[in-house]
């Protein structure tokens, strides 16, 4: 469980970055590397495109999500069990988000965090992959 729920995160933070990246970035890097981001038109609510592809890309969730799918992945590699309070985090974040702004794939992410939960609920330690150092009591 706590595997499946490091590879959703990854892979949720990874694609959402690169398709950002790949989609918006091309549109918008001039302005962005101009500093057209230092002095936005309007407020936060009242995003420019320009604005709004920098928050939809460099500025998302993308990589801080792909940072803690790998945190969870690395953790496991090691027989380590992570924190539940990841999983419960991402889990409330994931819901509150996806009852406000649909459709996107936040239930990916809530399911993710379930998975996360569930494993960390075990309690018992999960095996080291063949081959990962053993953690030091």
């Amino acid at each position: 469980m706590i595997k499946w729920a490091g590879w959703i995160f990854t892979v949720l933070g990874a694609a959402h970055l690169l398709l950002g990246l790949a989609l918006l970035a091309p549109h918008h890097a001039g302005a962005w590397l101009g500093g057209a981001l230092w002095a936005p038109a309007g407020t936060l609510a009242e995003m420019d495109p320009v604005m709004g592809g920098f928050w939809m890309t460099t500025g998302s969730f993308g990589l801080p999500l792909l940072v803690v799918g790998q945190t969870v992945l690395w953790t496991r590699r090691r027989g380590l069990v992570p924190p539940a309070f990841i999983g419960w985090t991402i889990g409330a974040w994931s819901l509150a988000a996806g009852l406000v702004f649909e459709p996107a794939p936040w239930i990916a992410a809530t399911a993710g965090a379930v998975l996360l939960v569930a494993g960390t609920r075990r309690g018992a330690r999960v095996p080291a992959e063949p081959g990962a150092a053993r953690p030091v009591a």
